[in-house]
């Protein structure tokens, strides 16, 4: 079977390196269309370069990267140096990329690049706010029906939020985007952290990297240290939970998940609970399903993948 196209909308951070590297050690099966970038973690102009320094460090300068959207669609900036650190990808040192930057804004790339393709041909894989992906839709309607399947990572339910007690980060960053996307008829799969807080960073985890003796396991390890530490001292666990790379996971190894279809609905009024994700797990509003909702993880299943895929770097 040919790899399946993907498009990755990401804001790294060192989580989301550890996504790109997945997917770009698996030409078999996934072909990276391009890399989009959008503000979440730290400022555009970082999670631009930080795509870069990922594709650099990985050896496939060639990957397309486009630069997209700088703000939410209506409120303030929210970025997350506490965790990530002040480049957004802090833990190892990199030269800086000398990659270029596509011309095209990520939205019209979007737009152009979904009407171009077969309906069905082109899956999209969010690894942050969904900004990008609900501007284009705002200004293209006629592309939803085109997209293969959205799998983001983004919002919670029993394990409620990360940035606040509600609402999980990237969900939180544009609430208003999410909702346009869930309320788009796009296929979506969404993996929560009610997912990804089972894929911690355990030592003997992040060792393995290390022990690759390579450039790629260098990088991840000393991305992953530095990452760990805020959750460690948040949570007081052996590792911190491993988030954006269970979206090319699922698409590698679908069988590693599972959920069930939910209605998810997206808080964007409440000042105390903005950002929520509303899912209805249990069934009892009657709203239409519109995501499948993971909330299991093989983690061990999971680990082995990522350490045998970035092996081949």
């Amino acid at each position: 079977m040919a790899p399946r196209k993907i498009i990755i909308d990401t804001d790294p951070g060192q989580d989301d390196a550890a996504a790109l590297l997945l997917a770009l050690s698996s030409p078999a099966d996934l072909e990276v269309v391009a890399i989009t970038t959008v503000a979440g973690n730290v400022p555009l102009s970082l999670t631009t370069r930080n795509a870069r320094v990922v594709c650099e460090v990985a050896g496939r300068r060639e990957v397309k990267v486009y630069a997209g959207c700088d703000r939410p669609l209506k409120r303030q900036l929210v970025t997350a140096e506490h965790v990530h650190g002040k480049t957004g990808l802090d833990g190892f040192e990199v030269d800086e990329p000398t990659m270029p930057v596509e011309a095209a804004h990520a939205v019209d790339f979007l737009i152009e690049t979904l009407r171009a393709a077969e309906p069905g041909e082109i899956t999209l894989c969010t690894l942050g706010a969904l900004t990008n992906i609900a501007t284009a839709l705002e200004k293209a309607p006629d592309i939803a029906p085109r997209i293969r399947e959205l799998v983001m990572m983004g919002g919670g339910f029993f394990e409620g939020g990360n940035i606040t007690p509600a609402a999980e980060f990237n969900i939180y960053v544009d609430p208003d985007a999410a909702e346009i996307v869930f309320k788009s008829g796009i296929p979506i799969v969404m993996m929560p952290l009610d997912v990804t807080h089972r894929v911690l960073t355990l030592k003997r985890r992040v060792d393995r990297f290390r022990a690759m003796g390579t450039r790629v396991g260098d990088a991840m390890a000393g991305w992953l240290d530095f990452f760990e530490r805020f959750d460690v001292e948040k949570y007081g666990s052996d590792g911190g939970p491993l988030h954006d790379p269970t979206v090319i996971a699922y698409l590698l190894r679908p069988e590693l998940f599972s959920g069930r279809a939910c209605n998810v609905e997206i808080e964007t009024l409440s000042p105390l609970t903005v950002g929520m994700t509303v899912v209805d797990w249990w069934q009892v509003t009657g709203r239409p399903h519109n995501a499948h909702v993971m909330r299991e993880i093989d983690a061990e299943g999971f680990f082995e993948l990522l350490t045998e895929r970035l092996a081949r770097f």
